[in-house]
């Protein structure tokens, strides 16, 4: 195994990704901007300026002004107290869902690349199934059949992606599980769960890490196309895709109500394929040698 030396200091594997993300000056970037989305899901209801509920007739669909920054709607709610809200929707259904979708991932990828034979072949069988259908069209089923909800939306995303990592990891582990050091733990005796935890996931997760960090963007525009088609996030609870759905009826009259939760999740997405593309560079030992 190759090591990397600095003023004679051999680096850990951690410091090597570190100073190979920081040559990224766009993967920074993306990763500012992502950082900004999550503190202000955090901190939405300090930083907005008035209830994202709150409905004031007299107000309806005002322009961006001083007192309303970027607007009202149909029923006069600030448009920027409902954007900062929907940060926190669209983080906690992104982060949730890849959450679930990483938990079934590894563990099918894990057992599937493993144990091989044919537990390998069933699994990889039916992941093909998934992978047959048309992501968006597989989610508006399953939405449909368990109800729109936001529960429901994050098992869905989560379940549709899962095959993603199961895929990723089961590739990592067949490569892993044929190394010298993994033949000379199993000639020791030690039990396939410990070998499964302690030495192959271990080496499996820098792939993870990267695939999810493309997913939360993805995850984003599902939760955001399944919102728009009143699928996903219910009224009136604030969401990017659902306040654009609500926009339709006045694009000539209020663009604003569309375009500035475009621009949202335009930067949303930016900000984690930048993130995304930096840490795949750092991450990769083949790409790092470049």
């Amino acid at each position: 195994m190759d090591e990397k030396k600095e003023n004679g200091e051999i680096l850990s594997p951690s410091r090597l990704a570190w100073m190979g993300f920081k040559k990224h000056k766009l993967g920074i970037i993306g990763s500012i901007m992502v950082i900004i989305l999550i503190l202000v899901s955090l901190f939405s209801s300090v930083v907005a300026p008035y209830d994202p509920l709150a409905m004031n007739p007299k107000d309806s669909l005002r322009a961006p002004c001083a007192k309303y920054w970027l607007g009202t709607d149909r029923f006069g709610r600030d448009q920027l107290s409902r954007l900062l809200y929907g940060t926190r929707i669209s983080m906690e259904v992104s982060f949730g869902a890849i959450a679930i979708a990483i938990f079934l991932g590894v563990v099918i990828g894990l057992i599937s690349g493993y144990y091989g034979g044919i537990l390998d072949n069933i699994i990889m069988r039916l992941l093909d199934i998934l992978f047959a259908f048309p992501l968006l069209l597989l989610a508006l089923m399953l939405v449909a059949v368990l109800g729109p909800s936001l529960e429901n939306l994050l098992l869905t995303i989560g379940f549709l992606y899962h095959s993603r990592f199961a895929r990723i990891v089961r590739g990592s582990v067949l490569a892993v599980k044929e190394k010298e050091f993994i033949e000379a733990i199993r000639s020791v005796g030690a039990r396939d769960i410990t070998i499964i935890l302690f030495f192959i996931l271990p080496n499996v997760l820098s792939p993870v890490i990267v695939q999810a960090t493309f997913n939360l963007s993805t995850a984003i525009m599902v939760e955001a196309a399944l919102s728009f088609l009143g699928l996903g996030t219910q009224p009136p609870t604030p969401s990017w895709g659902l306040m654009i759905s609500e926009s339709r009826r006045f694009m000539e009259l209020a663009p604003w109500l569309a375009v500035f939760p475009g621009l949202a999740i335009i930067f949303a997405v930016l900000g984690f394929n930048l993130m995304g593309d930096a840490l795949r560079d750092a991450l990769d030992p083949r790409l790092s040698q470049r």
